[in-house]
């Protein structure tokens, strides 16, 4: 017998977002973290893409926001610090929620101790041996060393993930010759424009985002009033620097790139304050999520470049998936195969994050050449079929589950449909249980009564729509019918027996 069911590594969004979702299915874990408590140091600033959605099913979204009306969609984006037009798209899927790392992380520790679960700060994960019946832990504290078994372990311990290295899971990928440096300044106010950019004697405008020159990238963002963050990205280049980055370091690199100085100085206030280069930009993925008892989740199991903000809404989407599926297996409703699933519908997510946030990469890279190249495409992001796709590529909705059913709403993640008594689809998903939406009558539901133990099932209206729906604890539809008899009868239990369990 194992002392716990599952053990996460790492207290970050993503480790603590999971234990949330095991919380709702009924499953206790313990959440370790090497940190003496939740890090103040600046990361993401924001949620982008279906996650946003996803947060919103489970209450969240109003709650971290404080807005009481539902998500609605962005009216454009950045791709390579280019223009994305979404005004006037319909299904658009691209979302976007400003939030701090930092904030977000204390937001989700408060959630995870409301729930239950026990998150042990400063307690840190330092040696592993995985069998066939579980994991046995050894775990380092102020106070000494101790052992743990759990049935599962999660490593959402980062991107230098100790867990993925102690089972032996490889992490191929490349490294771009790049330089990155961010660090959080206050601007001199004459440099500030009432649209968020600067004006830089000596050289001209820049402009809030990402800007493409012809020496190298700039970043400029003034989240907040009282320090903006700036950033520069230099190609072909490499530092053996080890020493922390300091903001002299930061200044040398404007000025390489802007041909001018851009005076900046120490923000106000204790911080802590954005200081960090990245020499070489890895973009990786693990060549499996899974090794036995063992899973990964978030950049343990890929990196990429931040530029576009991936990150979180594919981490995040990750646990998202396999939560409900490791509760399903430990609480017995189904075989241990169904975490095989996780791998096969997430890995071809991670690939097309790394595909564009490498794209990006290249199209911000100096030379006359890229300059034209930049040029054409923002000549195709204005023809409304090319917006579209790079809307769901950005947004990690152009990928399909293989759910085992062919109606087009299969696979993909549930429509925020209206029913017809003013209800929203998202209201149904709060307790990450799976739904079945008769939506013809009651024939569905009364096909699914087996079932009413492990499924919510909802008989609602929906003029216009489909008979039914089977939607999965992580909003996707598993199976859905514009009729229903005998065939769709079948397939329906088919799906239910897939999903839910026999």
């Amino acid at each position: 017998m194992n002392d716990v069911d599952i053990v996460i590594s790492g207290a970050g969004p993503n480790g603590l977002m999971l234990a949330c979702e095991l919380a709702l299915a009924g499953i206790t874990p313990v959440v370790l973290d090497a940190l003496p408590g939740p890090s103040d140091e600046p990361k993401a600033n924001g949620l982008v893409g279906q996650v946003v959605r996803l947060l919103d099913m489970r209450r969240l979204y109003s709650r971290f926001t404080g807005l009481a009306d539902p998500p609605q969609p962005a009216a454009g984006w950045i791709f390579s610090g280019m223009a994305l037009d979404f005004a006037g798209m319909q299904d658009n899927p691209m979302y976007a929620m400003a939030i701090s790392q930092p904030k977000l992380v204390r937001l989700l520790d408060e959630r995870v101790r409301e729930l239950g679960i026990e998150v042990r700060w400063g307690h840190e994960l330092t040696g592993l041996d995985a069998s066939d019946d579980g994991v046995r832990l050894t775990i380092a504290t102020e106070s000494g060393v101790y052992t743990e078994t759990a049935s599962y372990l999660v490593g959402a311990d980062g991107g230098r993930s100790f867990v993925r290295k102690s089972v032996g899971i490889d992490f191929p990928g490349a490294t771009s010759p790049t330089v990155a440096r961010l660090a959080h300044v206050v601007v001199p106010d004459e440099y500030r424009r009432a649209d968020g950019g600067l004006d830089v004697p000596g050289f001209g405008r820049v402009a809030f985002g990402h800007n493409r020159f012809d020496r190298g990238m700039v970043i400029y963002a003034p989240f907040e009033a009282d320090r903006s963050l700036l950033g520069t990205m230099e190609y072909g280049t490499s530092t053996d620097v080890e020493e922390p980055m300091s903001l002299d370091e930061l200044r040398d690199s404007l000025t390489r790139v802007l041909g001018t100085e851009l005076p900046v100085a120490e923000p106000h206030g204790p911080g802590p304050h954005a200081l960090r280069r990245i020499n070489g930009q890895n973009t990786r993925q693990a060549e499996r999520y899974r090794d036995g008892r063992v899973l990964l989740v978030g950049d343990a199991a890929h990196v990429h470049s931040a530029m576009g903000g991936p990150g979180l809404n594919l981490g995040m989407q990750d646990v998202f998936n396999v939560g409900w599926k490791l509760a399903a297996v430990i609480n017995g409703t189904a075989p241990d195969t169904l975490l095989d699933t996780y791998q096969a519908e997430r890995y071809p997510v991670g690939e097309r994050v790394m595909m564009h946030s490498m794209s990006q990469i290249a199209l911000m890279a100096p030379g006359p050449e890229i300059a034209q190249l930049r040029m054409l495409f923002t000549e195709l992001l204005d023809i409304q079929q090319v917006t579209r796709h790079m809307a769901r590529l950005l947004a990690g909705s152009d990928v399909r589950y293989d759910v085992g059913d062919d109606h087009p709403l299969s696979g993909y993640l549930v429509p925020d449909l209206t029913l017809d008594d003013g209800s929203r689809v998202a209201g149904l998903l709060h307790n990450a249980r799976p739904v079945l939406l008769d939506l013809g009558g009651g024939a569905a539901a009364a096909g699914a009564k087996h079932w009413a133990d492990r499924v919510d099932i909802v008989e609602e209206h929906l003029e216009g729509g489909p008979a039914a729906l089977l939607i999965r604890p992580d909003g996707y539809v598993a199976w859905a019918a514009d009729d229903f008899g005998p065939a769709e009868a079948r397939t329906l239990h088919t799906a239910l027996a897939r999903w839910v369990g026999p």
